[in-house]
């Protein structure tokens, strides 16, 4: 028998789909190097995740760190020299901080919390509009927006009843996921039961109800209702002292990255990509 923690499983260890918008654009370069193959589907975060390797792989070149001589990266994949290359390039280039001090830390701590919180539960159901070959994705959207408006002007969506409310039949209806069989109940997730960039929209945060946007993962467009929340717990900051410098030394290592890629990708040529909506550079 399917239940929803089993459905919410097989939704999240399905395969990536990618961005079929990317599929009908012309091929992306970074200096007339191309970044994917024809035919090869990526998502915007994927695409420029490679633009950014792609930038240092040249500025290791450029600084006479790694051979011309290079071959370019198969399917995102560069060769061992060149990723030796862009690690000595960082080291020399991003100048370390001095280890963060104690006031900084705990003003990370306090900001942060959400970071260091263990065992947070939310219990949710949801619509899936999934992104699979072929599927219109402008129209896809448009129907999951149709969707969130119609769910968000119920006013007898209540959470999960003896009868049948409008979330229960909608998801049973119309959503891509398993657990459309449940009324799209997922039952009580953590952080590890989701996709990194779903958990992001549904953890650490104080919605209650249909949440007002639509969630973006990769494996489609999400319609979300947080239906309970059970807080986790905060250790107490002189427990997580370490992890809370770790994160910081993190952040700002991130910030001068980006900083340092918008300064490249400002003397190149790219064509069909674009790093100002980048948030992480890099893959972590």
């Amino acid at each position: 028998m399917t239940t929803p923690h089993s459905a919410t499983k097989r939704m999240y260890d399905a395969p990536d789909i990618g961005n079929l918008e990317a599929s009908q654009a012309p091929i992306p370069t970074i200096n007339g190097v191309a970044l994917m193959d024809a035919g090869e589907s990526l998502s915007d975060d994927e695409l420029r995740q490679r633009a950014s390797a792609e930038l240092l792989r040249q500025a290791a070149m450029d600084t006479g760190l790694l051979s011309r001589d290079d071959p370019p990266p198969v399917a995102g994949v560069s060769t061992e020299s060149a990723c030796d290359a862009i690690e000595v390039l960082l080291e020399r280039t991003l100048q370390a901080e001095q280890e963060a001090d104690e006031d900084a830390c705990r003003r990370y701590y306090d900001g942060h919390r959400e970071q260091f919180e263990h065992g947070e539960r939310v219990h949710a159901r949801h619509v899936l509009f999934a992104v699979t070959p072929g599927v219109d994705v402008n129209a896809l959207r448009k129907r999951a927006e149709a969707c969130l408006l119609d769910l968000r002007c119920d006013t007898t969506t209540d959470g999960p009843s003896e009868g049948t409310d409008r979330f229960t039949e909608i998801a049973g209806s119309t959503s891509n996921c398993p657990s459309g069989a449940q009324g799209g109940d997922l039952g009580w997730l953590v952080k590890d039961d989701c996709a990194p960039e779903f958990a992001r929209e549904i953890f650490g945060k104080p919605e209650v109800g249909v949440l007002p946007r639509l969630v973006h993962s990769r494996f489609g467009l999400h319609v979300i209702e947080v239906l309970e929340r059970q807080a986790g717990q905060l250790p107490e900051f002189e427990m997580v002292r370490s992890a809370v410098a770790g994160a910081l030394e993190r952040q700002r290592f991130a910030i001068a990255l980006r900083q340092y890629l918008q300064l490249l990708a400002g003397q190149a040529r790219l064509e069909g990509v674009d790093l100002d909506a980048s948030c992480d550079p890099l893959v972590q």
